[in-house]
This record gives C-alpha cells, sequence and structure tokens, in this order.
C-alpha cells in the first residue's frame, strides 16, 4: 500500500495548507510546471518524488525529471505527462499510445482545472490535480491524494482553497 500525494502546477510556490495535507503520503508526484528547483528540493526533502517537468521549466529542472514518466506503483500501471489531456480530448503527442496501450492512471497537469475522470472507454482513471501555485488564471489551489493498494486505487481525497489574488 502506497499513500500518493500528487500535486501540479505550483510555479514556484509551496502553500503550507497543502503540505500539511500532504503530510501522510508516502510519495509526492508532481505533473510538471514546478517553477523553481527550490520547490524540487524541498519537496524531495520530506518525500520520494516522482516528477515531470512542464512548459515553463527550466533546463535544471528538465535536468531533474522526464517529460513522461511510466511506471508499476502496488500493481497499478502509471503514466504521468504535464500536457495530456484528458478523456474525449487527449493531446495528439500521446494519444496514439494512451489508445494503443492505455494505463490504468493517467495524470496530467497543465491546465490548472481539477479533474477526476473514468475513460470507460480505455478503462482508465484521469486526474488533473488542478494547480497548487498561485500563478494563473485558477481561483482555487488544489491538491489530491490517494491510496494505490493491489492494483487499486481508493480513499481519493482533494484538498481546496481559495486562492490569494
Amino acid at each position: 500500500m502506497r499513500k500518493i500525494g500528487l500535486i501540479s502546477d505550483t510555479h514556484g510556490h509551496i502553500d503550507e495548507e497543502w503540505l500539511d495535507f500532504l503530510a501522510d503520503v508516502d510519495e509526492i508526484w508532481h505533473a510538471g510546471d514546478i517553477g523553481t528547483e527550490k520547490v524540487l528540493d524541498l519537496l524531495e526533502s520530506k518525500k520520494i518524488v516522482r516528477a515531470v517537468y512542464g512548459n515553463i521549466d527550466d533546463t535544471n529542472i528538465r535536468k531533474r525529471t522526464k517529460k513522461n514518466l511510466r511506471f508499476n506503483c502496488e500493481g497499478v500501471d502509471v503514466w504521468i505527462t504535464h500536457i495530456g489531456g484528458y478523456p474525449g480530448n487527449y493531446n495528439a503527442r500521446i494519444k496514439n499510445e494512451i489508445f494503443r496501450n492505455p494505463p490504468r492512471l493517467f495524470i496530467s497537469g497543465h491546465s490548472h482545472i481539477l479533474k477526476i475522470i473514468n475513460d470507460k472507454k480505455l478503462g482508465l482513471l484521469h486526474i488533473n490535480p488542478g494547480a497548487a501555485g498561485n500563478k494563473g488564471w485558477h481561483k482555487f489551489v488544489t491538491t489530491v491524494k490517494f491510496i494505490v493498494n493491489n492494483g487499486k486505487i481508493s480513499d481519493l481525497k482533494v484538498f481546496e482553497k481559495k486562492r490569494k489574488i
């Protein structure tokens, strides 16, 4: 059993409230637009981190992360990428692969919109945790946590608070 904290689009910002929300997780997965190495360093000092880079991330962050991560966690095939789209509107860059070899859990960021969608056609769960940072047009800061155990995803919880503008 692994407790997972999922964030995206921090854009260089760490929020103590969502950090507290993720205090009990085993790993933090970041779906890109990390923003600064300081964010990555802090997260890595607290938990195991699996992260992809996003379109705003510089060369230093890109050296420490990947464009796509595909791995197995507790019997669940996971694919994380920053710009991936969502069921019914997958990004052209990943569309062929996701239809040819769909993961069980597909995670993307970029939109700053929290989305949790079952893709019944592909038999996968899509999660976009929204935006954990303070930059962008979103009105709410959001993160997600869940449990992965024996091939199943459960106990999904969402952190949400009004963004300070």
